[in-house]
């Protein structure tokens, strides 16, 4: 999404003071062999601070066992686009490289490409956890060569949330659970006919909603289909299959049906805030395409507290496009715990990672952040599934799930999706014709390593 000039000077501001300030306190991670530095990305909502307080907590843990040692958590407090920007800056020297990061696995693998990470292999050999953590996550923040470059705290899945209160107006069952893309239309029309001051059905669209767009949207129809983005066996991108077109093609019809929100509110930036601010709570919306991390929002303590959403909410797997096998689809991502390259003290860094990640500190993040959980003790622990509501049917997903393709291109293949999808929302493009644009796109983004289809 192009930056405006404004914004630009804004972001490139930002940066300098939190080099200069990070330059500042300490002169770069390696100034002192006794203190570990912790860079992570801390909620815009201020309300919000789970990420504070379970590093708190570990930082406690951690020096107890660890005299003389000491943790210094150094916050970025940004947006996930500015978030990027601003760790790629202080990772690219010594003086403000951190000795641990939290890496965003959609861009991983361009840090990796980038040089700025520390391939954790030496040390994941000689970690007995490591093997309690499922294969599908390790293979997250495994780079091209190999080699494996973070250590995940947790994943998601995605299915589709549903007002139960709306439902029971629209004549549909409270244990709705949709067998195709049809039905999943169907209901969200039925909702719009007989619940008309609400909005049906969330498709999150368009550029100004980033990766919320692709993965939540785009990439739960097309996975639902027979065709994907990337051929792992030729190691090349496929350029707009039928799935594809057909996925557009559903987007298209939610919004030229009026079942989406309004085309100035998809697109906003702040559409997600809108979503889990505002109309889920407030019983403005039917059905939402969405991920597992939701209920983060309304614990008790989150400042956005809603403790009726379990009882209001009900949960239906998203289904694959005819009902084909397996039937249900998720797509998931996550975040890693990674060493930059420059970091000064990485032994200390990935003690502090052992420390995060014993069963007890796993299962205590994955339940406060509403994540899933990746170690498969975990995952069995009827504690943890008793937890919260909802955390059961998300982690079975696991099963169903895919990881994107998010190799060093998959940024700015994402873009493209997202352009495309803007453009059948609006109205101002065909499928046709966003397909095309798409292709193009593809082309140049991977250097024309691209399967025809």
């Amino acid at each position: 999404m192009p930056v405006r000039p404004t914004a630009a000077r804004t972001a490139f501001l930002a940066i300098a003071l939190a080099a200069s300030a990070l330059t500042a306190c300490g002169g770069g991670s390696g100034s002192d062999p006794d203190t570990v530095r912790i860079s992570f990305k801390q909620s815009t909502d201020n309300s919000i601070h789970v990420m504070d307080d379970y590093l708190a907590d570990i930082k406690k843990q951690f020096e107890k066992a660890n005299p003389g040692k000491k943790v210094e958590l150094v916050p970025i407090k940004a947006p996930d686009s500015e978030y990027y920007t601003k760790l790629q800056q202080m990772l690219r020297s010594a003086k403000t490289a951190p000795d641990l990061v939290y890496e965003d696995t959609f861009l991983i693998n361009s840090d990796i490409t980038s040089g700025y990470l520390k391939p954790l292999d030496a040390y994941l050999a000689k970690w007995p956890d490591w093997n309690r953590f499922i294969d599908t996550a390790k293979a997250a923040a495994k780079a091209e060569d190999g080699k494996t470059y973070g250590v995940p705290d947790g994943t998601d899945t995605r299915g589709l949330w549903f007002d139960k209160g709306i439902f029971a107006k629209a004549g549909l069952p409270s244990d709705w659970q949709p067998k195709t893309w049809d039905e999943v239309l169907d209901a969200a029309r039925t909702i719009k006919r007989r619940v008309p001051d609400v909005t049906p059905l969330n498709v999150y669209t368009g550029k100004p909603a980033g990766e919320a767009a692709t993965m939540q949207g785009f990439e739960m129809l097309l996975y639902g289909t027979e065709d994907r983005l990337y051929d792992d066996s030729a190691k090349k991108w496929i350029a707009a299959s039928q799935g594809f077109e057909d996925a557009l093609s559903f987007v298209e019809t939610v919004y030229r049906e009026k079942l989406g929100p309004d085309v100035s509110t998809a697109l906003d930036p702040n559409i997600q805030t809108i979503v889990r601010g505002d109309m889920l709570p407030k019983g403005k919306l039917g059905i939402d395409l969405d991920g597992s991390w939701l209920p983060q929002d309304w614990l008790p303590g989150s400042g956005h507290e809603w403790p009726e959403w379990s009882s209001r909410l009900g949960l239906a797997y998203m289904p694959t496009q005819h009902g084909q096998a397996p039937g249900k689809v998720s797509m998931s991502g996550g975040w890693t715990w990674a060493v930059p390259a420059k970091a000064g003290n990485p032994d200390l860094a990935f003690e502090f990672v052992k420390t995060m990640q014993t069963k007890a500190n796993a299962q205590k993040w994955y339940v406060a952040n509403s994540g899933i959980a990746v170690r498969e003790d975990v995952a069995a622990d009827p504690a943890y599934a008793k937890a919260q509501p909802g955390i059961k049917f998300f982690t079975d997903l696991v099963a169903s799930t895919h990881y994107r393709p998010a190799y060093p291109a998959y940024p700015r293949v994402s873009t493209a999706i997202q352009e495309a999808m803007e453009g059948v929302t609006t109205g101002d493009v065909s499928v046709e014709d966003a397909v095309k644009g798409y292709d193009e796109s593809l082309k140049e983004a991977t250097d024309d390593q691209v399967i025809e289809k």
